[in-house]
């Protein structure tokens, strides 16, 4: 199974790198570990979100930037507002990664 590396920007994605980074600094975990448990992550963050997450969200904002490049579409809403049952919460600035789960099966 595929998956895109998207996750590992997230604020998780990141603490988790950074604490592999340490551990095969410290001689803890070899780096051929460390990559398997990147990829593992990707995995598990794919299946989590098909399989786990039933919300949906609206969310309406003005566009600062978008782009389109390998597939991969990024947008960048200024003064956001996200909707569902539950909230009406609005952020300053979030960026937007989207890609087709259609590249995955390729």
């Amino acid at each position: 199974m595929a998956t895109f590396e998207l996750y590992r920007r997230s604020t998780i994605g990141m603490c988790l790198t950074e604490t592999l980074d340490e551990m095969v600094s410290n001689g803890t975990l070899s780096p051929e570990l460390a990559i398997q448990v990147l990829v593992q992550f990707d995995k598990s963050m794919t299946d989590a979100l098909e399989s786990q997450v039933k919300s949906k969200v609206t969310i309406k904002g003005h566009l600062h930037t978008y782009r389109f490049c390998d597939n991969v579409w990024t947008f960048i809403l200024q003064d956001a507002t996200f909707k569902n049952d539950e909230i009406n919460d609005t952020v300053n600035r979030v960026k937007i990664v989207a890609c087709d789960s259609k590249l995955l099966s390729q």
